[in-house]
């Protein structure tokens, strides 16, 4: 029940092109939780594309005074649009062009103007290593200086680097207690008790993700440290040498690996054949968006081969029906964590319950009991 808490604004949603499918279940969760105050949050707006590939956003309903909040999901690769006679694919860089776009259109007219990108623009492209770009953080400086007022995101690759907008709204989401509640209440759970998880890190850097996992659920962690060929760049990255493993026995053991992506997946199956060598039982992956680079084909072989139960992802970026439907994939949804930060920001409410993620699993587990029983 919310006390003594008011509105930054009269609530609008804008759903760019691409986020349809997963901003329709937001605004049905929003419409829900709020008691059908009104049929629908989504604002009526036009992306319109010319034929040389240029655009714009038209707002068909105004948002002088509204709390705005804009749903992009820049990793969106199905998106088409005809230029010059041609289909072209939108890409990361042009869907973050039409949050600029949407963003010029409120002109300053909003309450206060939130981007909710839940797979962050040019994420990986966050530090500086040799004379590179920092796609990032200019982005967010972007953004920023638009008049954009919060910026939402998932498991950033890097969280620090919100301190290249230290003025404004950062949120940095995690999707661990929907991870793993799905992974308690799948049809294929893992012997019915998470507590049983080995949590694996993929690599030092996402040693962090690991611990998060594993204090959640009172878990051992290990990780495998990736050994890179610094002499030579393959497909824009150092190849990887082997994977050696820092951590307890994994004999027995069931895993969970868990990473921020997977791309083409070759580190992760690397880790879980290396696993089955060292006789782990059933090896398990969460990861926050999956984008399968390079097809499913080494995921179905593992599969079939026993190296891999089941791949969890989340359906904040777009993922193809026909992954969708392999018997190794999960998809959790994530409407209601995104519909809850909306909801609580829209009314100024700290976020911090949200994700204290061991005690709602405490809950989950005490309901699951009771209907059980």
């Amino acid at each position: 029940m919310r006390v003594n808490n008011s509105s930054a604004g009269d609530l609008g949603l804008i759903l760019l092109r691409g986020s349809n499918g997963f901003g329709r279940l937001v605004d049905e969760d929003l419409v829900f939780k709020r008691r059908g105050e009104k049929k629908t949050y989504v604002v009526n707006i036009s992306d319109v594309r010319f034929s040389n590939g240029e655009g714009k956003v038209v707002l068909k309903e105004t948002v002088r005074g509204k709390d705005i909040y804009i749903l992009a999901d820049v990793g969106n690769y199905s998106c088409t649009y005809n230029m010059f006679g041609y289909e072209n694919r939108m890409g990361p860089d042009e869907h973050f062009q039409s949050i600029k776009r949407v963003v010029s259109a409120i002109g300053g007219n909003a309450s206060r103007i939130n981007v909710i990108m839940p797979l962050l623009y040019a994420g990986r492209q966050d530090a500086r290593k040799t004379r590179e770009s920092l796609d990032c953080a200019i982005a967010l400086q972007e953004l920023r200086a638009l008049g954009v007022d919060n910026i939402i995101t998932v498991d950033a690759h890097e969280p620090r680097v919100e301190n290249a907008i230290p003025l404004i709204g950062f949120e940095n989401l995690y999707p661990t207690f929907y991870m793993l509640s799905s992974i308690i209440m799948s049809d294929n759970k893992v012997e019915g008790d998470i507590s049983n998880l080995k949590i694996i890190s993929p690599d030092t850097g996402a040693m962090n993700r690991a611990l998060y996992y594993a204090q959640a659920i009172g878990s051992d962690v290990g990780v495998f440290y990736k050994r890179r060929d610094y002499t030579k760049i393959v497909n824009g990255k150092n190849p990887i040498i082997e994977h050696a493993y820092m951590g307890g026995p994994l004999e027995n053991n069931n895993l969970l690996i868990v990473d921020d992506m997977l791309s083409s997946g070759d580190s992760i199956m690397d880790i879980a054949y290396q696993a089955k060598e060292r006789k782990a039982g059933d090896v398990y992956v969460a990861v926050t968006f999956a984008f399968f680079t390079e097809g499913v084909e080494k995921f179905d072989k593992a599969y079939e081969d026993g190296i891999i139960k089941k791949i969890y992802s989340s359906n904040l970026s777009y993922i193809p029906d026909n992954i969708r439907e392999k018997p190794w994939f999960v998809e959790v949804d994530m409407s209601d964590m995104i519909s809850d930060v909306i909801d609580r920001l829209n009314y100024n409410i700290s976020l911090s319950e949200m994700f204290n993620v061991t005690h709602r699993l405490k809950e989950l587990e005490e309901y699951l009991k009771l209907t059980n029983a």
